[in-house]
């Protein structure tokens, strides 16, 4: 999995909206195998099939759509390595709406259902 500086530089330097959710769905396709005894949680709230999977400090995802798998790589991307009271301190929604990415607002309302869930572990 690439980390977040370079996700957020790929997807700044993209050639508009387009190539942006291209590399989205590219991301998505690179997300880490879960781990057997990782703790993993349905998010409630995503119109995908969508878990968010913990050990540890490390997190890996599952979701049931090449962009939400890619919207899930983005925000372990973000929050990896980290413990619960550094994630609480991100800003995490403020970080994912500088991408630039145009979702829709059942995405976002996704995106947010995920945000919540890693900022109250």
């Amino acid at each position: 999995m690439m980390d977040y500086d370079d996700i957020k530089k790929l997807l700044l330097g993209a050639d508009g909206d387009a190539q942006r959710l291209e590399i989205v769905m590219d991301l998505g396709k690179d997300l880490a195998p879960v781990p057997g005894d990782a703790q993993c949680t349905e998010i409630v709230g995503c119109a995908s099939f969508v878990q968010i999977c913990r050990r540890g400090n490390n997190f890996y995802g599952r979701a049931d759509s090449a962009l939400v798998r890619g919207i899930v790589a983005i925000l372990l991307a973000m929050v990896d390595g980290r413990d619960a009271t550094q994630i609480k301190n991100m800003d995490l929604y403020g970080e994912f709406m500088s991408l630039g990415l145009k979702l829709g607002t059942g995405r976002l309302g996704g995106v947010n259902s995920m945000i919540r869930f890693l900022q109250n572990l």
